[in-house]
């Protein structure tokens, strides 16, 4: 998308080069600024741009707004008031079908104490404000991230999250195994199994697990059911079930 950003009258060398970083986060690079009261490349700005430092020696600089918009299709100011004499301004994602209809987008940040003035909103086809709490009030670089995010990283449809779970095979399997182990371990009965094992299944079906994850649950159940039966060799065990195991030591004293 060829979407300029424009800066009109920053006061602080930091918050430009942090807008720079900001655009260049989200895949914009046309950086214009209005009347500057500060040296865009002063040491502060570059260091705040960090990688953005290249956007930010290229940037443009204009007298005023209207050069800044010449060759713009479609200009959207940015404002956290509403103005009595002015339309109120709308939600980013309103906006968005209109900016990347545009050939030629810009975005328009007034300066950080004021924000823009009803003169430059009046150049803006359109006004946003980001929606914030009870404190609307953005550092210019925060503002400049979420909006370009917004208008070019933002989808109208969220694709889907897809993940490949466990066939019912392999749930059904370990759903056996669980139900050995619960008895194996005197966790339940025949008269409650069924019971308990519904339980387990509505659990575990809601994690949704992969064949990896599945083989993993089965390998904790290995593991406590080798315990057992270890146990079971060096002494008596007696289960639920009511079965005795007699080590091997023990049966040949007897």
């Amino acid at each position: 998308m060829n979407l300029a950003v424009v800066l009109v009258s920053p006061k602080t060398p930091g918050n430009v080069g942090a807008a720079a970083r900001a655009m260049l986060n989200m895949g914009a690079s046309d950086l214009r600024v209005v009347a500057p009261r500060c040296d865009i490349l002063d040491s502060q700005a570059v260091a705040m741009a960090v990688h953005a430092a290249d956007l930010l020696r290229s940037a443009q600089i204009y007298g005023t707004l209207r050069e800044a918009l010449a060759d713009r299709d479609l200009s959207v100011g940015t404002t956290a008031r509403l103005r009595a004499d002015l339309p109120a301004p709308r939600h980013p994602a309103q906006v968005r079908p209109l900016v990347r209809a545009a050939q030629a987008p810009a975005l328009v940040f007034g300066p950080e104490e004021t924000g823009l003035i009803n003169s430059d909103l009046e150049q803006c086809q359109v006004s946003i404000r980001i929606p914030t709490g009870e404190y609307a009030s953005l550092n210019l670089a925060q503002a400049v991230l979420l909006v370009c995010y917004e208008f070019m990283q933002a989808q109208d449809e969220v694709p889907e999250w897809t993940r490949k779970t466990a066939s019912r095979e392999e749930m059904e399997a370990m759903y056996g195994h669980l139900h050995e182990t619960m008895h194996l371990i005197g966790y339940t009965d025949a008269v409650r199994a069924r019971h308990t094992l519904r339980l387990w299944r509505a659990m575990l079906d809601r994690a949704l697990m992969s064949s990896a994850e599945s083989r993993l649950f089965r390998g904790l159940l290995r593991q406590v059911q080798w315990k057992v039966q270890d146990a079971a060799t060096r002494g008596t065990v007696t289960t639920r079930q009511g079965k005795e195991v007699e080590s091997e030591e023990q049966t040949a004293e007897s």
